[in-house]
């Protein structure tokens, strides 16, 4: 959860950034959005966590200390990053120009635009997909395991290792990752039935 949590955060920021340059054709941001997105979503989450955690040390010296939970939220908050900006970004674009005009009318600017009438309505809209990624999330913590982090997947094999009930011990996981599910997708729930008192 520590992990989710944290590269959910960085995930978001990410994603708005990235969704900002698109959705603002700046010069050079907006191709460098759209490359790093088609990389982090054409390429499996597993072979960017090898590449950041094996593959990256050895051409950046510097990343030679990077810790296995480290590179985990790192890859975890690049991968999905990359496709909470398209939600975010079809989001805003969703938003009739109409609301655009009328900021401006009232004399704000884009910023002023954006952060007090477009992403609150934008919101109400990628609302549901950015928490179906953040569930994602959640469960792609479970390929940690394979850098060598002690999450619940590692737990789990080493008690079955030892007791030779692997049925017990995976059951007890999934479960588990059922159980938190269940409680992020009624918040879910109730986040979208406040947003849509409005509407």
């Amino acid at each position: 959860m520590e992990m989710a949590a944290v590269a959910a955060v960085f995930a978001l920021v990410l994603a708005l950034v990235l969704a900002l340059f698109r959705v603002f054709k700046l010069p050079l941001l907006n191709q460098f959005a759209v490359v790093f997105i088609s990389f982090f979503r054409g390429t499996p989450l597993l072979v960017q966590l090898f590449i950041l955690y094996y593959g990256l040390p050895q051409v950046f010296p510097i990343l030679i200390g990077l810790d296995a939970f480290s590179a985990s939220v790192i890859g975890l908050s690049l991968h999905f990053s990359a496709y909470k900006a398209e939600s975010i970004r079809a989001a805003i674009n969703s938003i009739d120009k109409s609301q655009w005009d009328a900021c401006y009318a009232f004399g704000m600017t884009r910023l002023q635009a954006l952060r007090r009438v477009v992403l609150p309505q934008a919101l109400r809209t990628a609302l549901p997909s950015l928490m179906n990624y953040l569930i994602d999330m959640i469960k792609s913590t479970s390929l940690a395991f394979t850098l060598g982090v002690a999450e619940i997947m590692a737990k789990a094999q080493m008690e079955a290792s030892s007791s030779f009930k692997f049925f017990e011990a995976f059951l007890a996981v999934a479960l588990i990752y059922w159980a938190v599910v269940a409680v992020f997708t009624q918040l879910q729930n109730l986040a979208e039935q406040r947003l849509s008192k409005a509407y």
